[in-house]
């Protein structure tokens, strides 16, 4: 059976090795675009997920969870129970704990932007997308939003789309490495892999690129057969297991790109089954 791949783990991933490993949304929650989607929640919502948070996700959930209960209309408290249910990978019951809180907060832009991330969590991409345009406007667009709405168009396969949400992103935040790194990808799921390298370049040039960021060149570079450059890149400034575990796995999805006995190459595609 032909293997696909989730255009969400490797937008979420870390490094090649979590590529599989994070969805949308995957283990840290609020992260910046560059990690996954964008800081939607804004600062209201990362003040109320951080402020005296507990390190240990179920933890978290207990606690943001008796917050959210005293007060099921409480905004902030429903913020920082939904964002401890994501990171605690408990998605659809954060999904339906934030569209409680929209319905209860109808115009709260902050609850609609993390809203809008739960259900793409969730593969409901389409409602993300909807629900996202209503979390900023065009007149005061927020670049972060704008990238996620790429990811969900992608998801969709909607690529041309998508390519229009970076390219405004970029004009917000130009050079940001995360939505070059999510440009790129975009152009990989096409499979128009040097345009998917010249992005990923970009984003690599740039001193606030991370790792996640230099383990996607590897795999564009890997799947143009380019072997040897993909693992010098993978490898690069990490610890020798680690670097091993990358390389191996590297080798496994570029195995995984390969058609049938004698047939050619092709490039990982999305999915759009749930991520993990």
């Amino acid at each position: 059976m032909r293997q696909r791949f989730s255009l969400a783990r490797l937008l979420a991933s870390t490094s090649v090795v979590a590529a599989l490993a994070m969805g949308l949304g995957g283990c840290t929650a609020m992260s910046k675009l560059s990690d996954v989607t964008g800081s939607v929640g804004g600062p209201r919502a990362e003040a109320a997920a951080t402020d005296r948070a507990p390190t240990d996700p179920v933890r978290a959930v207990e606690v943001y969870g008796e917050r959210y209960r005293a007060n099921p209309k409480d905004a902030d408290a429903a913020l920082g129970y939904g964002q401890a249910l994501r990171a605690n990978g408990q998605r659809a019951q954060a999904a339906a704990v934030l569209e409680q809180a929209t319905i209860a907060n109808p115009g709260n832009k902050t609850l609609l932007a993390l809203y809008g991330r739960a259900l793409a969590d969730n593969g409901n991409f389409q409602q993300a997308y909807d629900v996202l345009s209503k979390a900023h406007s065009p007149d005061n667009p927020d670049w972060h939003l704008l990238s996620v709405q790429g990811t969900a168009l992608d998801q969709m396969g909607r690529h041309e789309e998508a390519r229009s949400y970076y390219a405004s992103a970029l004009k917000i935040a130009p050079g940001d490495p995360g939505v070059l790194s999510n440009l790129g990808l975009s152009y990989m799921l096409s499979r128009d892999l040097p345009k998917a390298e010249e992005a990923l370049r970009q984003a690599y040039a740039s001193p606030r690129a991370s790792t996640r960021v230099r383990q996607n060149l590897g795999l564009v570079v890997g799947l143009q057969g380019r072997f040897a450059e993909a693992e010098t890149i993978v490898k690069a400034d990490l610890p020798p297991d680690q670097a091993a575990a990358n390389v191996a796995y590297l080798k496994d999805m570029l195995s995984r790109s390969e058609g049938p006995r004698g047939g050619p190459k092709r490039t990982p595609v999305a999915s759009l089954s749930q991520p993990d």
